[in-house]
Formats: structure tokens, sequence, C-alpha cells
């Protein structure tokens, strides 16, 4: 079946020959497209405007994990199939929150500023109990990775289905027990009005003395003024943080210089890494797009997610 797709911004040559291959023809926004396809990564496009001259579009694929900043389109489009990324970037992701995790434990952003040999610290991973927030395949990756340790993991998540490999799985609404004394934090969630500083001064103070906290999801679940304030009275040993609120973080802001809080500029998945595996994304979803079949990354419009 051949299938017309508009992409925003051109695609990568191998992704334009894999969707040929598959018998799709590429077409410009007004051409009559059945489906677009961004793959332009939180870069300004004018997606509103071709939908609104497109009303025969059926499909529009997302190029990111986290839809927040399409939040505005999709109530405006609620028919549409949309699809994200979602899961597509979990192992690169997961991979950046255990590096971020062992870095906040082993005060590794002291050493690695260090000029002197300095004194020992820092704690393992073996042995502690830890809770991951997030339901979807990057919360699923760092669970994987925090059992290859002697661990005990709680998901908690938008439901109580269990979550493969962790031993407890709780509705959000059992997140501040399953805080209680947790010594490892780690953030995956999407961010929605429902996750807006989930982690907050109250939540912050339920875990662990000396606990740490990785934040892959979104800068937005975290107050950063409390944890600002928990890691500079020791209340936290550490905090890994591939993702603040705002983004960039102002150079002026406070958390750059405390010595145990490690910031990546979002890069727990970098172009290099994205690209092929958002090109599988796009390939799998246009075969099931062609031959009727449910689609990988389903978006709901209402959720946000």
């Amino acid at each position: 079946m051949t299938s017309r797709l508009h992409i925003m911004p051109q695609g990568d040559a191998e992704l334009l020959a894999g969707l040929r291959e598959q018998g799709a023809d590429i077409v410009g926004h007004d051409e009559q497209p059945a489906g677009i396809i961004v793959t332009g990564m939180f870069k300004k496009l004018n997606l509103t405007e071709v939908l609104e001259a497109n009303p025969q579009v059926r499909w529009v694929q997302l190029p990111s994990a986290g839809i927040e900043l399409y939040a505005e389109i999709l109530t405006r489009f609620p028919d549409l199939t949309w699809t994200s990324a979602k899961g597509s970037y979990a192992k690169p992701v997961g991979e950046h929150a255990l590096a971020l995790t062992l870095a906040a434990l082993r005060g590794l952003k002291v050493r690695a500023l260090a000029s002197s040999w300095g004194t020992e610290g820092g704690i393992s991973l073996n042995g502690l109990r830890c809770v991951v927030v997030g339901g979807g395949g990057v919360a699923a990756e760092i669970v994987r990775l925090y059992k290859a340790f002697d661990t005990h993991v709680t998901v908690v998540r938008r439901t109580a289905e269990p979550v493969e490999h962790a031993d407890v799985t709780v509705a959000f609404d059992g997140l501040d027990e399953a805080l209680k004394g947790a010594e490892v934090v780690a953030l995956a969630a999407a961010a929605t009005p429902t996750t807006r500083h989930l982690l907050n001064a109250d939540r912050l103070a339920l875990l662990a003395e000396g606990a740490v906290v990785a934040n892959v999801g979104r800068g937005s679940l975290v107050d950063q003024a409390a944890l600002v304030e928990a890691l500079t009275t020791g209340t936290l040993r550490g905090a890994g943080l591939d993702v603040t609120d705002p983004e960039p973080l102002p150079e002026s802001d406070p958390l750059w210089s405390l010595e145990n809080c490690l910031i990546t500029p979002h890069t727990a998945d970098t172009t290099e890494m994205v690209v092929p595996l958002l090109r599988e994304r796009i390939l799998a979803n246009h075969r099931r797009f062609t031959a009727g079949e449910p689609m990988l990354g389903l978006v709901d419009p209402a959720q946000g997610y």
C-alpha cells in the first residue's frame, strides 16, 4: 500500500530510503499527505499550519518521548493518530540515569574538580532501597540496571500494573509511602500538570538522610528551590540532573555552585544516539500505519503523554 508522507524538516538519507522501500511517497505539505513525520527534535516548526491546511492527514509521528511542547497542538487535533518516540530512547537514557546515580553516590563531581588527593568518600549502590518514578520504557530500563546491583526497587507509576524486575509496583497514590526511607530516587515520568513539582520539599523530607536523586525525566518534576535547600543542608547526599527548569539552566542558578549536584545539559540521548533509534521507530510505525496495525508509542492527547 502506498502512503503519502510529509517530513518536517527533511529527514536523513537513510530514513528517506527506508520509507521509500516500504512504498512511501515523500511529498510536500501542499501535496495532500496522509501522514506527517516530525524529525526536528524541539525545533520551531509550522506544524499547526500544516495540519490546518491538510484535513486529510490521519497520522502524526513526533520525535521525542516527552511531548509537553506539543500539548496545545494535541488538544486542537485530538482525532488524529498521534505517536511519539516514547520507549525508543530507553537504553541510552537509562544508562545515563545509572551514571548520574553512581556519580551522586560516589561524589564524583568533587573528585572531577579536585586538584589534590583529598579524603575518601562515597557509598555503594549495592544494598540500597530505590524508587523509580515513571512507567515507560526509560523507567523500566532504570529498574533493570538498578537490579544488576543488590538493590530493592519500587516503581511508582500511573497504575499498579507490575513492571518487570521491580520488587514492588504501586500507583501514584502510593508515592509518599514508597519514598519513606528511600535512599535512591530516579525520576523518569512525563511532564504533565499533575506531575509538576512531584518531588517537593515535603517528599524530599521523606527520604533517608543522605539519599540521592537522579532526574532524566523533565525538570518540572522537581521543586528546584527545595532541592537546593536539601543539597545545601546535607539532607541529600547528592543529585544528578540531566533536565532542569528552565533549560538551559541560567549560569546564575545556585545548583551550578553545589559540589554535590552534577548537571548534564539534557544529553542522556544525544543526536548521534537518537537518529538511528528514531529512524527505527518511524519505519516500524509506517509499516503498521500502512497495514492498519496498532501503532507504537501511541499518545493520549487527554493525558498528555
